[in-house]
């Protein structure tokens, strides 16, 4: 018995197809996909969130000071000119990171090499490639899904047969985030 579906893809078509349904089935919570698809993404979806849930809490909080260049009211950089070149002016700035264990970091690196870059554009103003906010989907994973699934052994996703598609009579069904 193989060890995987093959889907009818070479293999850098079946794992890109599988790792943009891993991302967006842990994006979006759920996803419409056939049956045999899903069965495959179950698979990983739930090696990752195993993953998260182990090492979700093995990080530090550091202090650390760091330069921010000043804004002015319509958000952009205040300069000053000094010896005739214009000079971006900094504040000493002290903030809170979370400094991941080597294990942790470790894991967001696995976690890195399934999912995919994913970019959040705001309802208003699509068009425009203003304001669009770059998501992490390993931080996602540790400070969201995880501890939703902390005390819980496996289980993490759940199909739900829909019904045949119209078109080729696949079977549909409906992966989610229990």
């Amino acid at each position: 018995m193989a060890k995987y579906r093959k889907l009818s893809r070479t293999s850098d078509q079946r794992n890109a197809l599988l790792r943009n349904q891993v991302t967006n089935l842990l994006y979006h919570g759920k996803i419409r996909t056939t049956e045999a698809k899903a069965k495959e993404i179950r698979k990983i979806a739930e090696d990752l969130i195993a993953l998260a849930v182990r090492e979700k809490d093995n990080y530090e909080t550091v202090t650390v000071t760091a330069k921010v260049p000043k804004k002015d009211a319509d958000g952009k950089r205040v300069k000053e000119v000094a010896d005739g070149k214009k000079i971006t002016v900094y504040d000493e700035v002290e903030k809170e990171i979370k400094k991941d264990s080597p294990s942790r970091l470790h894991a967001r690196r696995q976690m890195m090499k399934v999912l995919y870059p994913v970019t959040e554009v705001p309802k208003e103003n699509k068009e425009k490639k203003k304001n669009t906010k770059k998501v992490d989907m390993a931080a996602k994973l540790f400070d969201e899904i995880a501890p939703k699934y902390e005390n819980r052994n496996g289980g993490y996703t759940r199909i739900i047969k829909i019904g045949e598609r119209k078109g080729d009579a696949a079977m549909e069904v409906l992966i989610e985030l229990v």
